[in-house]
């Protein structure tokens, strides 16, 4: 059973991390990892309407990445960033910053000669509280100033077109900071065929904090402390999640934010149960998971809690095993790269 956040890495050439997606959503390559066996077949993601029986039900993650990340000039003239995370229930947001030894209380960031924040107070783990000083509002500093945050690993400006790509086609809510990466390859066609199955589909949010990139630094796993996260799970997913399971069919996460959702909400009362609030909740290896059977997921960084959560679910030694035949095999990774199933 792994301990340390050592026993999550695994080697990666750079030019396997993708840098664009792909022209088609649905193109993307599919590992399917078999749980029960550790068996590997090697498919397409439009494949995924043949994988999913009859009866199951699909649950997707409906939160909507906001354009957070701004970039202006301290009060010095020198270029500062500001990551928005979410809002606070004063008016101020909790945000991360650069360069963070510069961003002291009662210092400002300026985006235009209508919008600037105002640092109100540093917080650990990175996160600061700020307020919006000028005289546009945060909801209008974004639609004017902001920017897709597309993560480090990318190493590109953003464009026009990641507005569409970095964001699934069924995303409704307002919150995230990054993609719920495994529902990018999913159409409304796709998805359409996926219903004309039998295959029902529900929803729920989980708005993704930019914890999702933060590796595992303490070499104990259970040092590590995760950023909240508020998710919200409507009262109809969380029945047919449980009509589902109690006629015997499976349920599917669609992605670790799901997944994370679900089982912090799960009790002695039901599998799934309807409710907002946040988790901190880290899954990792061994944990006895209560309502997800099955999964569909994206390629994740090495020491990520995202990997430690898809190692959880799929067997440790069989999710690393297949991350290295992945590898060989040239997949894509990261956010903009190939899936996976585990079934």
């Amino acid at each position: 059973m792994p301990e340390r956040a050592s026993d999550f890495d695994y080697e990666l050439p750079a030019d396997r991390i993708a840098q664009e997606p792909l022209p088609d959503r649905a193109a993307s390559r599919l590992l399917v990892l078999e749980r029960a066996t550790g068996a590997i077949t090697h498919r397409h993601f439009a494949d995924i309407v043949e994988l999913i029986p009859p009866g199951d039900v699909l649950v997707l993650n409906t939160s909507r990445v906001v354009p957070a990340r701004l970039h202006g000039k301290r009060e010095s003239g020198n270029t500062a960033e500001i990551l928005l995370v979410r809002s606070l229930p004063d008016g101020t947001w909790l945000a991360m910053g650069h360069p963070g030894g510069k961003l002291k209380p009662g210092r400002r960031v300026t985006f235009g000669a209508d919008s600037a924040i105002e640092i109100v107070e540093v917080l650990g783990g990175g996160l600061r509280r700020v307020r919006f000083a000028g005289a546009l509002d945060a909801q209008a500093t974004i639609a004017k100033y902001g920017e897709v945050p597309l993560p480090p690993y990318i190493r590109r400006p953003p464009t026009a077109a990641d507005r569409d790509r970095y964001q699934t086609v069924y995303a409704v809510h307002d919150g995230s900071v990054a993609a719920p990466t495994a529902g990018l390859h999913f159409t409304p066609t796709l998805l359409e065929r996926v219903k004309a199955k039998g295959v029902a589909v529900a929803s729920l949010d989980l708005h993704v904090g930019p914890g999702t990139f933060k590796p595992v630094a303490t070499h104990d796993l259970s040092a590590h402390v995760m950023h909240p996260e508020a998710y919200e799970i409507p009262d109809r997913t969380a029945e047919l999640i449980n009509e589902t399971k109690r006629v015997g069919r499976g349920v599917w996460g669609v992605g670790t934010t799901v997944v994370r959702a679900l089982e912090a909400t799960s009790d002695a009362r039901g599998p799934a149960r309807a409710g907002a609030g946040e988790t901190s909740l880290f899954i990792h290896p061994p944990h006895e998971f209560k309502v997800i059977d099955r999964l569909l997921t994206n390629f994740h960084l090495p020491r990520s809690t995202l990997l430690m959560l898809v190692c959880a679910f799929g067997g440790y030694e069989a999710v690393m095993e297949a991350y290295r035949e992945a590898v060989q095999e040239g997949y894509r990774f990261y956010s903009y790269g190939d899936a996976m199933a585990i079934i």
